[in-house]
């Protein structure tokens, strides 16, 4: 007898009032709660924009916020998670990735008037995949679904949401102000059969006495006819990272933590991505991360660190303009320690080349000189790499030999730049499929490497942070920080807060299932 398809599985939507009220943190908690509990559960976002994307396990990219909730869930990321990735170029205009790989560059209009109603059919095809292969996919929204002048052409919200046939669960922050307005008021410009859909709310980001709420959330539910299914209290230090640079924001740090003996800047560029790269050096005891706008702000750290850009090419120009370029050459002259990661270490460079136009559209010229502390030159190519890498640190140059104790390394790589070296340079990184990485001035006090999420591997972070203390005249630190396992710590704390806050056996009663994982 031929075996009959199998049903889709249960689905649950969680919308927020606004960007940044916390949706992709209830999300990611959900998905551990859920998994805890014994489903096999997937996150979904059917288009996100960020510049902080992740690279998953088929060389692929996908916003960093559902490589997470994949993380949550204990399974690998794919591209059915995230089918649509915009990557900001500009104001107006992004880079648009369908299923891990880029399309081309859209601005605002002719994306949501061309390309959108093609986009509707890899959003459902992606959504029916998951449904069809875990016991429950939680869902998330983007920004606000009483954006009126969207709605016709929605595929993240309510209409994304009737696809997967899911409930939907309305989380409003409080820290901001306004949450009665901000919940009433969304009910209001919704649609019938969309406020049908909104299921309850969650109260976010919480802080003071409960007590004080009571009558506000009595007045909620009389007004609205939907319960408020929790309230969940500020959690400082979620030791998760955050999606993009409007979150990033708010905890930024521009004056070094007095407590820890180590002050490493991190240039503030205007098109920021994988900013989760400095996050374990974050973690660590004796270092104090915190980001630089302008020269005045720099001091004299113990390193600095040049990150991701999503335009490398007009970043530099951006540095020029505030002098952040002159006052980073002439701190590295003076014996300062300098990294650069992807488009950094482009800019370590000699010169950036587009004869293409990939990043230069808005540039004054398609070639512009480095920072001209490595011998290196960046072309920029049409075609992305994105592939995920491991291997082991070969040493820092000068050194006779590979470290005594191997470093393992492992990491990912987005960037269209093709690098070529002007003299010879020993490599940082040598991978497992015989490739290799990274290059070092004589001192190995510059240094600039492609590899996203390389101060993540404990024993090469630790190692170098180590350099930098014997530049202070401190011993050696031996850490027991780990920044996977700490990592692993936070999903669950994470779960737990959420789940002694929020119903939910409510929740469990609006997905449809029961406590104790699924059969299926």
């Amino acid at each position: 007898m031929k075996p009959q398809p199998q049903a889709p599985c249960p689905t649950l939507m969680i919308q927020g009032t606004a960007s940044d009220v916390g949706k992709s943190l209830i999300v990611t908690a959900l998905c551990r709660i859920l998994t805890n509990d014994g489903y096999r559960v997937a996150p979904f976002k059917s288009q996100n924009m960020s510049n902080n994307s992740h690279v998953t396990p088929d060389g692929k990219e996908i916003g960093r916020a559902q490589a997470v909730q994949a993380d949550a869930c204990r399974i690998a990321a794919t591209t059915d998670m995230n089918p649509i990735l915009l990557k900001p170029t500009g104001e107006r205009r992004a880079q648009v990735v369908v299923h891990g790989k880029p399309l081309r560059d859209y601005d605002a209009i002719d994306y949501r008037e061309k390309y959108l109603p093609t986009a509707e059919r890899f959003v459902r095809e992606a959504l029916d995949r998951l449904r069809a292969a875990h016991d429950v996919v939680v869902m998330e929204g983007a920004g606000s679904p009483a954006e009126v002048n969207l709605r016709d052409r929605d595929i993240v919200n309510m209409r994304a949401a009737a696809w997967g046939d899911a409930p939907v669960v309305l989380v409003a922050d409080i820290d901001r102000g306004g949450v009665f307005a901000s919940i009433v008021g969304t009910m209001a410009i919704l649609r019938p059969e969309e406020r049908d859909r909104v299921k309850g709310f969650i109260v976010n980001k919480f802080r003071g006495d409960p007590a004080l709420l009571t009558d506000g959330l009595d007045w909620l539910e009389k007004e609205t006819g939907k319960p408020v299914l929790g309230v969940v209290p500020m959690l400082h230090d979620v030791g998760l990272e955050d999606e993009d640079a409007a979150s990033l924001d708010n905890k930024l740090r521009t004056r070094a933590d007095p407590t820890r003996d180590l002050d490493i800047a991190v240039l503030r560029l205007p098109r920021l991505s994988n900013f989760t790269d400095v996050d374990a050096l974050a973690g660590e005891p004796d270092a104090s991360v915190r980001y630089v706008t302008k020269p005045e702000e720099l001091g004299r750290p113990d390193a600095i660190v040049i990150p991701g850009t999503k335009n490398a090419l007009m970043d530099l120009a951006a540095l020029r303009e505030r002098g952040l370029d002159e006052a980073v050459r002439r701190y590295a002259s003076s014996g300062g320690r300098v990294v650069g990661i992807c488009g950094g270490y482009q800019m370590l460079g000699l010169t950036l080349n587009d004869p293409h136009g990939v990043e230069s559209s808005e540039a004054a010229t398609s070639r512009m000189d480095g920072l001209g502390l490595l011998p290196l030159e960046t072309t920029y190519a049409r075609e992305k790499r994105t592939v995920r890498v491991s291997g082991a640190f070969a040493g820092w140059p000068g050194e006779a030999a590979p470290p005594a104790v191997e470093l393992p390394v492992e990491g990912y790589e987005i960037h269209m730049g093709e690098t070529a070296f002007r003299e010879p340079v020993r490599p940082l990184f040598r991978f497992d499929d015989g490739s290799e990485d990274g290059a070092a001035t004589g001192d190995g006090r510059v240094w600039g490497t492609y590899v996203h999420g390389i101060f993540d591997n404990d024993g090469f972070r630790r190692s170098w942070l180590n350099a930098l203390r014997r530049d202070r005249g401190l011993p050696s630190l031996a850490s027991d920080y780990r920044h996977r396992e700490t990592r692993e710590a936070a999903f669950d704390r994470l779960a737990e807060h959420v789940r002694s806050h929020v119903d939910m056996e409510a929740i469990y009663a609006m997905i449809g299932i029961r406590k104790g994982g699924s059969s299926r």
